[in-house]
């Protein structure tokens, strides 16, 4: 396989991006297909937020490089807005790859609940409001063929062959 292939991963707080790349990670191993991935909020963790520079790209396109060198066409890339920036996406690994996008979704109470488990106090409350407004804009602003996988009630390993049979690998 020569063309490169790029699944994005995005969805609100608390959807489960991060479970669903690792256990989709986890099916891609078991069946020896090569891939990579690479969660996009640790390209640009730093403060103060560097985001105006777009190094997010910048370092996407330095480690999708080193990937590619070694012979990796396929990665799966998760951030909350990744399927507002697909195209951007695309051309910072520059290799022209055929590009999926997935949103997933998730309620309210599902989404507040798994942020439970991971935040408290007030930042568990500025999680909350941050992930419902990134519901509402995603949802509104999601590009056409945008593939949609509701999260609620599905185990992870039900999630990542969702995605996995959306991204034809």
């Amino acid at each position: 396989m020569e063309e490169s292939e790029l699944l994005v991963i995005g969805g609100r707080s608390g959807v489960g991006k991060s479970t669903a790349a690792s256990t989709l990670h986890a099916l891609l191993r078991a069946d020896d297909i090569a891939h990579a991935v690479i969660e996009g909020d640790a390209l640009d963790l730093a403060w103060p937020p560097p985001w105006e520079h777009r190094l997010s790209m910048r370092n996407l396109a330095a480690v999708w490089a080193n990937y590619r060198e070694l012979g990796y066409r396929r990665l799966v890339y998760t951030n909350t807005v990744a399927v507002l920036e697909v195209e951007e996406l695309a051309a910072a690994m520059g290799d022209g790859p055929r590009a999926t996008a997935v949103l997933l979704t998730a309620g309210d109470g599902v989404a507040d609940a798994r942020l439970a488990r991971r935040e408290s106090g007030l930042e568990l409350e500025a999680h909350r409001s941050r992930s419902a407004a990134a519901a509402l804009r995603l949802e509104a602003d999601a590009p056409a063929g945008t593939h949609r996988i509701a999260t609620d009630g599905r185990s992870p390993a039900e999630v990542a062959g969702a995605i996995r049979s959306v991204a034809g690998w």
